[in-house]
């Protein structure tokens, strides 16, 4: 007798809540594994963390808090295990373009700003992943998406180009030459050169650690701080400390409302590029609400640890997964890394040129710049690709209000979805060779039917498309007033509303008033008891309507025509 499959252990009703209850025990062989996986990732955030610092116009300490608590939280919390959550790109270039002109970066008021900003944005991924509503973030298209981060990733280029070459911040680019620090330029575009090369000839190996610190030992040799050449200077060590944000005002804060919209929508964008690809190689579905509340939570974290709104970096998490991690005790790893750097050694960083950091800055970015994606969307949609054009040029434009990149993308994508759904696909079908029911003009076919004027619509038949069914049909009768059945081919059609209802209602009375009969194959059940509760179909056992003919399958219709042609012609 065979023995019955065992069952999985009931899912418990708090874990959704605390889903690191449901992480496996690990061994000593996965530990080893996660703790190599953690070391690596770690080390690569710190450089990161303090580039992106400066990015964001932060103190540079900020980008090491924002590598610690929030990760912890994140992947406490998250679906998502293996993503390593703290300062990205992206998002960092959101915050300082977002409190440009709002304070002065680095000051107290500009740390205030920031937090603010995490908060917010932190609250409200929590709301949206508590409510259930993470399907809400995919208004956003992929070309509006990819239209805002490679004009980002023009922006961050600009903005680094700067500290990358040794200029000062005020620098007329006229007497570009006269004002560079040589050295800097050396050590920024070496740097450069170095992260690129070896991203290409060994992606596992912790390219960033390596050069940067060789980069600290060449600027303490040559005395380069002593030189005037700008390097990261002390950095407090010690644990983050209880950050309250002081009131802003209201005129602040409502100048945070839209760049906190735009920050939570990026950011958890960010994350599903990450988190796809994750849930791919683990072979689950990808929890999007869960994991809003976990990097929801992360950012509530950053901001009172006094840093700034963070999101999971693709490129760290790619490393993560190529490193062999396979639970969260990788990135309870690398935490661990950031802490023991965090404690005691802060003044290995003291030396690095900022030029280096604004090379890991533009290594980190420069593979988001693709022009050929622009040409591969143009074959597959001009109207997209146009969308992703605008997307690109509103955002460089509108620097540093970002956001209008955003804006305008949106409304163009939302603009062409409602443009699609009021402009239906409504064709006149008719039988193909190969069997199969197509456009009956695109394909130069038959009707199916003497005086029969058969119809498919691709799609709902509701408040948007209900006014372009209704003309299709009347105005075919009125250029065909020989026609005298009307056959709708209704298994396309997924769902209907009320609006829907009652011009089906209208159409039919029109049809019955000019003695046209309706003939409807292949309605899904849904939509038919939409049609019976509002009164416009017969419920079953009612008397037949000589006008009203119902088929189950589109088969069905076809050879009733077919019977009824062979009647007509014998």
């Amino acid at each position: 007798m065979m023995p019955e499959p065992s069952q999985p252990p009931p899912r418990l009703p708090w874990r959704r809540f605390f889903p690191f209850l449901s992480w496996p025990r690990p061994d000593r062989a996965t530990l080893q594994g996660e703790a190599i996986a953690g070391l690596t990732v770690g080390m690569m955030v710190i450089p990161q963390g303090v580039a992106y610092a400066a990015l964001a116009g932060m103190p540079l300490v900020t980008g090491i808090y924002a590598s610690l608590l929030p990760a912890l939280i994140a992947v406490l919390f998250s679906a998502s295990t293996r993503l390593s959550v703290g300062p990205t790109a992206l998002s960092c270039l959101l915050i300082g373009a977002s409190l440009t002109g709002m304070a002065e970066p680095g000051s107290a008021q500009w740390v205030n700003l920031a937090v603010w900003l995490a908060l917010l944005s932190g609250l409200l991924q929590v709301a949206l992943g508590l409510a259930r509503f993470g399907w809400l973030l995919n208004v956003v298209s992929a070309p509006v998406l990819m239209g805002f981060t490679q004009a980002a990733a023009v922006l961050i280029l600009v903005s680094q180009l700067g500290a990358l070459l040794g200029l000062s911040d005020h620098v007329q680019w006229a007497r570009v030459l006269q004002d560079m620090n040589l050295h800097a330029a050396l050590l920024g575009t070496g740097s450069l050169a170095l992260l690129v090369l070896s991203r290409r000839l060994s992606p596992k190996l912790p390219a960033v650690v390596l050069i940067v610190l060789a980069a600290s030992a060449v600027s303490w040799s040559i005395g380069f701080e002593a030189a005037g050449g700008r390097v990261v200077g002390a950095l407090p060590a010690g644990m983050p400390q209880f950050y309250w944000p002081h009131w802003p005002g209201w005129q602040a804060f409502g100048q945070l409302l839209v760049p906190a919209l735009v920050v939570t929508l990026i950011s958890f964008l960010e994350t599903a590029s990450s988190a796809k690809v994750d849930s791919q190689k683990g072979g689950q579905r990808w929890d999007q609400d869960q994991d809003l509340i976990g990097q929801g939570l992360a950012k509530l974290a950053s901001g009172l640890s006094g840093a700034f709104p963070t999101s999971s970096s693709f490129s760290r998490s790619a490393l993560n997964l190529y490193a062999g991690a396979r639970t969260g005790w990788a990135t309870i790893a690398s935490v661990a890394v950031v802490l023991v750097v965090l404690l005691w050694l802060t003044p290995l960083l003291h030396h690095v040129p900022q030029a280096v950091l604004a090379a890991v800055v533009v290594a980190a970015v420069v593979g988001l710049l693709k022009p050929s994606s622009f040409v591969r969307l143009w074959r597959v949609s001009p109207v997209e690709a146009v969308t992703a054009g605008v997307t690109f040029t509103v955002t460089v434009l509108s620097a540093p209000a970002l956001y209008w990149g955003v804006i305008a993308g949106l409304l163009m994508s939302l603009s062409h979805f409602l443009y699609l759904r009021l402009h239906p696909r409504i064709i006149e079908i008719g039988l193909h060779p190969d069997g199969s029911l197509r456009d009956r003009h695109l394909w130069h076919l038959p009707p199916l039917a003497p005086r029969l004027y058969a119809l498919r619509l691709d799609g709902g038949l509701d408040f948007a498309s209900a006014n372009a069914f209704e003309r299709a049909v009347l105005e075919h009768l009125a250029a065909h007033p020989e026609v005298r059945h009307v056959c709708v081919f209704a298994l396309s059609i997924n769902h209907i509303d009320a609006t829907g209802a009652e011009m089906f209602g209208q159409l039919r009375k029109g049809l019955r008033d000019r003695g046209v009969c309706l003939h409807i194959a292949g309605i899904k059940l849904p939509v038919e008891r939409v049609l019976q509760r509002a009164g416009e179909l017969p419920a079953a056992g009612s008397a037949p309507d000589p006008l009203l003919r119902m088929y189950r399958t589109d088969a069905e219709a076809l050879a009733a025509f077919q019977h009824a042609s062979m009647q007509t012609n014998g």
